[in-house]
């Protein structure tokens, strides 16, 4: 699998409509240290593909995609908090859980090809 920008690999482009969703979904969140929280959890997984990618080799990659991964399960842990608290309805929260886990799925699949 070969790519020539970080922006084509599939689980950059989802992890970039994830935090797009979390930054949308917690707007209007005042709990500030929370809403920092999940927020950098979302854009830890698209920033971490895209900065193993642009390491040029195949190691430093499948590190940054572990952390990438390890940002998904932040993400996820976050979301059921977010949704005891009320911050998040059961559906946003499903959405969150189910979105993180399909790139999670899809970064670790990467990680066998390379």
């Amino acid at each position: 699998m070969k790519f020539e920008r970080f922006e084509d690999i599939v689980g950059w482009q989802k992890a970039f409509e994830l935090a797009k969703f979390v930054y949308t979904g917690f707007s209007d969140c005042k709990d500030y240290g929370f809403k920092s929280q999940i927020q950098r959890a979302a854009v830890s997984i698209m920033n971490n593909i895209a900065e193993g990618f642009e390491r040029k080799t195949n190691n430093e990659f499948k590190q940054f995609l572990y952390v990438a991964k390890g940002s998904c399960g932040e993400l996820r842990s976050m979301s059921h908090l977010a949704k005891s608290l009320k911050y998040l309805s059961d559906e946003d929260c499903l959405i969150l859980v189910t979105k993180s886990t399909e790139i999670s799925k899809i970064l670790s699949g990467l990680i066998k090809t390379l």
